[in-house]
């Protein structure tokens, strides 16, 4: 639910829907933001695929691959999203894509010369997970400078809408350019994707403005103070309490699953490369259909029954996939991925749009850092649990243990208040 709608804010009218597509700046944040995902929905492929087919590496080294990209927000995500409040935000977003373009260009550059060593794509990997959790943080606390609160809902609908069509279509695009030029060279289509992305930053008009001081306090914080209220705010609201501990067991499981994947689909179920973008493609393709059923589902059964509904009847589904066999038992394995990522996309945006409108402004970049810090330290322990579990009881344990934590993460939700609300009431706002 990577770092992937419902609001306190009543349904939008049409005509807020569609001023959307008329307006500039969402439609370049849009399509730099499709970019970068499509980019990255292709690495999540090919890294792995160069350290399985080119370099060799174990089922430990692999997962640890995952483990480099997402270890630094457990590091960086406090004093990161101090910085995020404290600078212009969407200058430090460019400095970041600009940063990341130049790391993972330096795969296919030393692809075209030589060899890539697993070292290289340990450091490449760990350099743009740095990079990412300032973008991450800066990227999800911009978007209210940019539309009202009334458009939240419907931005976050298309941005995840493009975010869960590039992650489906990655893989198998991923493929293909495998295939075609090799794993390690292919990943010049995710550098070039970071270019875009800072050149569409650079194209926006949106005045970049300068941090919003905190009203409630007549003398400044220390860092160190500053680093940890955002934590203290999201302890404090029991819902975001809740959001953050059902998104962590979330994506530690996911992660756990995603680091073994490849290796297990590759080696484990005898599938080709291409076989394997399918499968995975078709997995993620359920995130692009929960994105377009989120508004209507959150109208249908209220903006805060939806967020646990979703999770509790599609989270069981991942079980689905240790039972996966080759050939055409590969389609069991794709199915239940398909239904969890459905389930989580609408999850997703709930909680997500629901933070942007109910945060004060000027804790935004704090408190959605001190939620990714602990979402990304469980992400970390995923990489680490799936890596040390597939090494020592095997691929398929390991994945069983993984999805059991999907199929259970909706119950955080039921013991919040969440269970008896249908809607966010509006004295959420307040908090």
């Amino acid at each position: 639910m990577p770092d992937k709608i419902a609001s306190t804010a009543t349904p939008l009218p049409s005509q807020a829907r569609s001023s959307l597509w008329r307006d500039r700046d969402f439609l370049l944040l849009w399509g730099g933001g499709a970019a970068s995902d499509l980019g990255s929905a292709v690495s999540t492929l090919l890294i792995p695929l160069i350290a399985v087919q080119n370099v060799g590496a174990t089922t430990f080294q692999i997962a640890m691959l995952g483990l480099a990209r997402r270890l630094p927000a457990a590091v960086l995500s406090l004093p990161a999203g101090v910085l995020v409040d404290r600078l212009r935000k969407r200058r430090l977003m460019i400095w970041c894509q600009v940063l990341c373009a130049v790391a993972m260009g330096s795969v296919p550059a030393v692809a075209f010369f030589g060899h890539v060593h697993l070292w290289q794509l340990y450091v490449v990997t760990a350099a743009v997970g740095s990079v990412g959790v300032f973008f991450g943080i800066a990227d999800l606390s911009y978007l209210p400078t940019v539309l009202s609160r009334d458009q939240l809902v419907d931005g976050n609908a298309k941005l995840n809408t493009t975010e869960t069509a590039s992650d489906a279509a990655g893989p198998a695009l991923g493929a293909l350019l495998a295939g075609v030029v090799t794993a390690a060279r292919a990943v010049a289509v995710d550098a070039v994707s970071y270019a875009i992305v800072a050149a569409t930053l650079l194209l926006m008009r949106t005045p970049d403005p300068q941090p919003e001081p905190d009203r409630t306090r007549t003398t400044p914080v220390s860092f160190r103070v500053a680093m940890t209220e955002g934590l203290r705010f999201v302890w404090r609201n029991p819902v975001l309490r809740a959001i953050t501990c059902c998104t962590a067991t979330a994506n530690l499981g996911i992660i756990a699953v995603v680091s073994l994947e490849v290796v297990y689909l590759v080696r484990g179920l005898h599938a080709s490369a291409t076989s394997a973008g399918m499968v995975l493609g078709l997995g993620v393709l359920g995130g692009f259909v929960g994105s377009l059923v989120a508004k209507p589902l959150a109208r249908r059964l209220g903006n805060a029954r939806v967020m646990w509904v979703a999770l509790i009847v599609c989270g069981p589904f991942a079980l689905l996939m240790p039972l996966a066999t080759p050939g055409a038992g590969l389609a069991l394995y794709a199915f239940g991925w398909a239904v969890f990522n459905a389930g989580g996309v609408v999850y997703q945006t709930a909680q997500m749009a629901y933070r942007q409108s109910s945060i004060p402004r000027e804790l935004l970049g704090r408190v959605n850092a001190g939620i990714r810090w602990v979402v990304w330290g469980a992400m970390s322990l995923g990489a680490l649990f799936g890596g040390t579990v597939g090494s020592w009881l095997g691929l398929r344990t390991a994945l069983w243990l993984a999805t059991g934590f999907l199929a259970v993460t909706g119950l955080w939700l039921l013991a919040s208040p969440l269970r008896g609300w249908r809607d966010i009431p509006e004295r959420q706002l307040s908090h």
